[in-house]
């Protein structure tokens, strides 16, 4: 069998960075795209584009046919209502896990969820991607799968850490709420290894995995803040913003989206999992089982993120 591999997501922030190293590694990709993304699909790798979206059985059976591995990395992350988020990030995530199951030689599964999976009473989002995990898990059947919960991920080509590094750079920094929460982060070319490692080495099945850049206990803002000073080589103004305008914020976001449409990103789940003051995260368990370690400090994963 050709060592075929499936990707969802290959044009996104992560899915991008992790074709382009699989296809490095000797892995032939084949990824799915919906229609309206195919004139965005990557022109410079080697990939074999699937047209069609996570309801289409067909074209996810033309996906998966064949293959050793799908990685999972479509996700929705933008939306006001529950149905919004779980459209894809749980039924998708069902269809498509029902369709590898049934191949004739199952296919490694990989879930790329998130580790707000761990707090699903904060938001819809972190909601959809736990019952994302759970619906993997329950139409796997004997197929050998796992799911990671990376932090925040960041690296050239991210949309959501990066405006707030920008204004960092620019010498203001954004503080909401306290100054006690404390984030684990990621750079993506060590989430694309990580995602390698595991399909070499990985021994268990059914196993949900945390990753971080190796920082052991994650972050304060603090932290993340005098490391752009000691880059930019100038301090950064800090300035709080209530939560009660923050939040005032995320429901005229609502609002809008009542009258002009659109998903937005700051809603009140987010503004939840903004001040929650735990997103600290444990590479343990994937470290002993496969052997990857992360190599990209922050620091070097800014230079690369702004170079």
């Amino acid at each position: 069998m050709d060592n075929i591999i499936a990707i969802t997501g290959a044009t996104g922030f992560i899915g991008r960075v992790l074709a382009q190293r699989l296809s490095e590694t000797g892995w032939r990709v084949r990824a799915l795209v919906r229609a309206a993304s195919y004139p965005k699909r990557p022109q410079d790798l080697a990939i074999e584009w699937v047209v069609g979206g996570l309801q289409d059985s067909e074209a996810l059976q033309r996906l998966v046919a064949g293959t050793t591995a799908v990685v999972h990395c479509a996700g929705a992350v933008r939306g006001a209502a529950q149905q919004d988020f779980d459209r894809v990030n749980v039924e998708g995530t069902t269809h498509l896990a029902r369709i590898a199951a049934s191949q004739e030689t199952a296919p490694r599964f990989l879930l790329i969820s998130s580790l707000a999976a761990r707090e699903p009473q904060l938001s819809h989002y972190a909601a959809s991607k736990r019952r994302g995990e759970e619906a993997l898990a329950a139409h796997a059947g004997d197929m050998f799968w796992g799911a990671f919960r990376p932090p925040a991920v960041y690296g050239p080509g991210d949309r959501e850490m990066r405006p707030l590094f920008q204004w960092m750079f620019r010498g203001v920094a954004p503080l909401i709420g306290g100054d006690h929460s404390r984030v684990s982060l990621l750079h993506v070319e060590d989430l694309a290894c990580a995602v390698i490692s595991w399909l070499k080495n990985g021994r268990r099945p059914q196993q949900i995995y945390e990753l971080h850049d190796g920082k052991q206990d994650g972050y304060s803002w603090q932290e993340i803040i005098e490391v752009v000073e000691q880059m930019r080589g100038k301090d950064i103004h800090r300035v709080h913003i209530p939560i009660t305008v923050v939040d005032r914020l995320a429901s005229i976001n609502l609002l809008s989206r009542k009258v002009f449409g659109g998903m937005p990103m700051l809603t009140p789940g987010k503004v939840r999992e903004l001040i929650h003051p735990d997103w600290v995260a444990d590479n343990s368990q994937l470290s002993l089982e496969t052997g990857w370690k992360p190599e990209v400090g922050l620091m070097e994963g800014l230079r690369n993120t702004f170079a």
